[in-house]
């Protein structure tokens, strides 16, 4: 049973994210040959504000 975690900064639509989990499911089937039902995704959203870059913060 394949268990993708994303972290990713808030603010996708729930449409966005859906096309994410199906994309990822179906590339986790074509080459691990899970089974859909198998494949466990985990989306988890950060604010920008707890998240750098360069050693400064990402939305400054």
């Amino acid at each position: 049973m394949p268990i993708v975690q994303i972290h990713l900064l808030e603010g996708r639509t729930p449409e966005r994210k859906a096309e994410l989990i199906a994309a990822v499911t179906e590339a986790c089937c074509r080459t691990l040959g899970s089974r859909p039902e198998a494949v466990r995704i985990i989306l988890e959203e950060m604010k920008r504000e707890n998240f750098g870059k360069g050693g400064k913060p990402f939305d400054l």
